[in-house]
C-alpha cells in the first residue's frame, strides 16, 4: 500500500503551479493570489463545548493529518478466505427515493463479503425493504443502527452469520432535527467482530453551512466519545479498524462558486482539495489525525439540482463541496492489513442533491 501524507498548502502551490498558471484567466489575479492559503478562523462559531477526544483523534500526538492513500491496481482477492472484502457506501438521500436508484447503488456489490450502507436524510419509507430486495439473491442483513433519518446497515453474504463473534449497535445525536425529512444530525454505529477482525463502522451527519467548522469538529469528538460509552467494558478488545462515513458537511473555504465551478468544468477539481475544510482541520490536528482517505479524484458531490448532473442553480448558487466522505484507520497494524481498491462517486443517480460515494476496502488478518 503506497501512502503519502496530505501535502501542506504551500507545497500544493508549488506542485500545481503550472496548472494554476494555466487557469489564471478563470478568475482575476486578486482572487487567485494565495489560492491555497488557509483562511483565518475568526468567523468560525463555537456552539458546543469541546470534549476530550476519543477514537477520532489524539491532540497529544504528532499532527499527521489525513493520509491520502493510493488505490491498489489489483482488485480484492475474493478467492482468498483470509481477506474480508468490504463495499462501503454513503448517500444523503435528500428525503427522496426510487427503487431504481437503490438498485444502481448496490447492484454491483453482490460479490463483496460485507456491504456497509450509511444513509442520511432517509425519507419516511421502509428503505430496508428496498435494500433487501436489491441484495436478495446474495446478501442478508447482519445488523442495523437507526436514528430517525440517519441509518446504517451491514449486509453479509448468505451464510456469513457463522463468522460473527460480536455485533453491537449504538447511536448518538448532536442536536435536533427539522423539516419534513427529519434532518437528524449525529452518528450511528455498528461494532462487529467478523472473521476475527474487530471493525467499527460509524455513519454520521454533521451540521451544515460553511461557517460551522468548529461545530462540526466538536460534533465529531462528541460522537466518538459517546458511542458505546454506556456499555463500555474496560476488558473489551478495541476495534482494529475504524471506518467513518457520511455527510460530514465540510465545505470549500476561500473560493467563490464560479471560480470553483470553472475548475471543475475543466477537470481541474484536484486543485480544490487545498480549499477543503476537512483536510485543513485534519492538518491542524483537530479531527481524523492519522486516518486514511482515497484521493479526491471525483468531482465534489454537493450540491446538485435534483434530477440532473448540474450544480445548484437556485438563488443561493452554493459552492460545490466534497461533503460526503469515507475515511478509515487501522489501529492494529501488526495484525491487520488494509488495502483500498476504489474510492469514487456514483454519478448515475439523480434523485438527490448529493451524489453517493463508494469505497472498496480489503482487510486481511495476518497469521500469528
Amino acid at each position: 500500500m503506497h501512502i503519502y501524507t496530505h501535502t501542506h498548502t504551500h507545497q500544493l502551490q508549488n506542485k500545481h503551479q503550472k496548472k494554476i498558471n494555466l487557469i489564471n484567466y478563470i478568475s482575476s489575479p486578486r482572487k487567485m493570489k494565495g489560492f491555497c492559503g488557509v483562511i483565518p478562523a475568526k468567523r468560525r462559531r463555537r456552539r458546543m463545548k469541546r470534549i476530550p477526544v476519543g477514537i477520532i483523534d489524539n491532540l497529544d500526538a504528532s499532527h499527521e493529518g489525513i493520509k491520502t492513500v493510493e488505490l491498489m491496481n489489483r482488485r480484492c482477492d475474493f478467492s482468498d478466505s483470509s481477506d474480508v472484502c468490504v463495499s462501503i457506501i454513503t448517500w444523503n438521500m435528500n428525503g427522496q427515493v426510487r427503487y431504481e436508484d437503490v438498485r444502481k447503488l448496490v447492484g454491483k456489490e453482490r460479490k463483496y463479503e460485507l456491504v456497509v450502507i450509511g444513509l442520511q436524510e432517509v425519507p419516511r419509507t421502509n428503505i430496508l425493504v428496498l435494500l433487501e430486495n436489491a441484495l436478495l439473491d446474495s446478501h442478508v442483513l447482519l445488523g442495523k443502527a437507526i436514528m430517525q433519518s440517519l441509518q446504517l446497515y451491514v449486509f453479509g453474504l448468505k451464510n456469513s452469520e457463522q463468522y460473527i463473534r460480536e455485533l453491537k449497535a449504538d447511536k448518538q445525536g448532536v442536536g435536533g432535527c427539522g423539516g419534513l425529512i427529519r434532518r437528524k444530525k449525529g452518528g450511528v454505529a455498528i461494532r462487529i467482530n467478523y472473521k476475527g477482525i474487530h471493525i467499527l463502522f460509524i455513519s454520521c451527519h454533521l451540521s451544515a453551512h460553511g461557517h460551522n467548522v468548529e461545530e462540526r469538529n466538536s460534533e465529531l469528538r462528541h460522537i466518538s466519545q459517546s458511542l458505546f460509552s454506556k456499555s463500555w467494558n474496560p476488558y473489551a478488545k478495541p476495534p482494529q479498524v475504524t471506518v467513518w462515513l457520511g455527510d460530514l458537511n465540510y465545505r470549500l473555504q476561500g473560493i467563490n462558486t464560479f471560480p470553483a465551478r470553472n475548475l471543475i468544468h475543466r477537470n481541474l477539481h484536484g486543485l480544490l482539495t487545498c480549499k477543503d475544510q476537512l483536510l485543513q482541520e485534519a492538518e491542524r490536528g483537530q479531527v481524523f489525525n492519522g486516518y486514511y482517505e482515497g484521493t479526491l479524484s471525483f468531482k465534489p458531490t454537493y450540491k446538485y439540482d435534483v434530477g440532473s448532473s448540474e450544480y445548484d442553480t437556485s438563488e443561493k448558487v452554493r459552492v460545490p463541496a466534497w461533503t460526503d466522505r469515507i475515511l478509515y484507520k487501522v489501529e492494529d497494524k501488526d495484525n491487520v492489513d488494509a488495502c483500498l481498491h476504489l474510492y469514487e462517486s456514483v454519478d448515475g443517480i439523480y434523485s438527490s442533491d448529493h451524489k453517493p460515494v463508494k469505497a472498496h476496502l480489503c482487510l486481511t488478518l495476518n497469521e500469528s
